[in-house]
């Protein structure tokens, strides 16, 4: 007995170690990075075992009823999902009870993502006007939210919480831009039966939430037939996790105060308990149930999947797409009407119309700055937003699907674009002093 008692306590304390590093926000960004660094040294050093691994085809189902995928496919379909999925309940959160609760605090993003999209893409179509190229315009309007949160939560104690949130929800107002584009214009075209499908299931899904309905396993089945819906309804599959994200409940049924009220009286009780009685087990139920309904749904479903979605779906993400082989690419490559849209778009484009809306946004009183953030640290955000790697990359393997060379110079433009705003958004927010307000030293 006493070596089975030993065992897990000694267990235990060899994992203490690896628990706390799981637990730092700057890991997951870490390893998104190292993610992205093999990936590239994989695609150049063995691009044919790089691309045999990912587009290992994959089989599903029996008789007519069968689905034929890659494993890219899996990743960027099913699992990105479950990460778009988290974000649209943290988005959601922050529009009912945070930082986006208020008109005046969410519409600053929407602006910001408005010249985050039309100013890359302007910029981009002056490079390749009248080429074979312009029709790539929608390759340099994309913001990789993956390596922009992971950045950030490297920077984590200088950047404000509430510019966090910023330009989380910028990036997911910039995402579904990007996929509604795709759509319309990269996409196989719309199948109305299954849009039909899915704004049926969407709805239910609103219902339920508006219902306070809790039960995960429904949601899950529900999620899973409106990722089948869009799917096949001509629209990335990856919208179906921000639709049911932001479904979650993301308030209590009761109110915390009446919840704290009904639980007094149990405490009380327990409090009453003599030093040699045990506690009644029925006080302490009522106790567990009533902390419980305070934590919300949205919160709840956070709690559980943050952990896989950040240190293992961000991570595979990234190793599956960020692979680009430079062989046979020479000097006209790095300097054609492609390449060099695509970079000025990213590194130019996206600070200049991201705060430049963003500025006169809040000049005109139309949004308030983010928190305690300054004009600098909305700056720094705005340069990191030019990094759109594999959200560029899977954009530009669709314009450029039949045209190889053009296809190269594009991921050329998005390596080095997405190189230069990466290490310019970051030095530029380290460089900045953290902030020193008294909300700012509690946080």
């Amino acid at each position: 007995m006493k070596q089975r008692r030993g065992f897990p306590a000694l267990f235990e304390t060899a994992l203490r170690p690896i628990q706390q590093f799981l637990r730092l926000e700057a890991a997951s960004g870490a390893l998104l990075l190292c993610a992205a660094i093999a990936a590239l040294f994989w695609a150049n050093l063995h691009p044919a075992s790089y691309q045999q691994v990912f587009s290992f085809p994959l089989t599903l189902g029996a008789g007519e009823a069968i689905a034929t995928f890659t494993i890219r496919d899996a990743i960027n379909d099913g699992l990105m999902a479950l990460f778009f999925f988290v974000v649209g309940m943290e988005i959601k959160r922050e529009l009912v009870v945070g930082e986006l609760s208020t008109l005046a605090k969410a519409s600053l993003p929407a602006i910001a993502a408005v010249g985050g999209i039309v100013f890359p893409a302007a910029i981009f179509l002056i490079f390749t006007r009248g080429g074979p190229g312009a029709v790539g315009w929608g390759v340099p309007m994309a913001t990789d939210i993956a390596f922009c949160v992971g950045l950030l939560t490297l920077l984590q104690g200088r950047v404000p919480r509430a510019l966090v949130v910023f330009v989380t929800a910028l990036a997911i107002f910039d995402d579904i831009a990007g996929i509604l584009v795709i759509a319309l214009f990269y996409g196989d075209g719309a199948h109305p039966a299954y849009l039909g499908l899915a704004a049926a299931i969407s709805l239910v899904l609103v219902g339920l939430g508006r219902a306070h309905f809790t039960n995960g396993f429904v949601y899950a089945l529900l999620g899973a037939a409106l990722w089948y819906a869009v799917h096949h309804g001509g629209v990335h599959a990856t919208i179906a996790g921000v639709i049911l994200g932001l479904s979650i409940p993301a308030r209590q049924r009761t109110a915390p105060r009446e919840v704290l009220d009904g639980l007094s009286a149990h405490v009380d009780r327990l409090l009453g308990t003599a030093p040699d009685e045990e506690f009644d087990r029925a006080q302490v139920q009522k106790i567990e149930h009533g902390l419980a309904e305070l934590e919300t749904p949205a919160e709840r479903f956070i709690h559980v999947l943050h952990p896989f979605v950040a240190f293992f779906v961000m991570p595979v993400f990234a190793l599956a797409n960020s692979g680009v082989s430079f062989e046979g690419l020479g000097l006209a490559s790095f300097t054609s009407p492609v390449a060099l849209g695509v970079t000025a778009g990213l590194v130019v484009g996206k600070p200049l119309g991201i705060f430049g809306l963003a500025a006169l946004a809040i000049r005109l009183r139309v949004a308030p700055m983010p928190g305690t953030s300054t004009w600098m640290q909305l700056f720094g955000v705005s340069v990191l937003a030019g990094i759109g790697f594999t959200v560029a990359l899977f954009i530009a393997a669709l314009a450029y699907a039949g045209t190889p060379e053009l296809l190269d110079q594009a991921k050329i433009g998005i390596v080095v674009a997405s190189g230069l705003a990466g290490v310019a958004g970051f030095v530029i927010l380290r460089l900045v002093p953290p902030a020193t307000t008294s909300e700012e030293r509690r946080s």
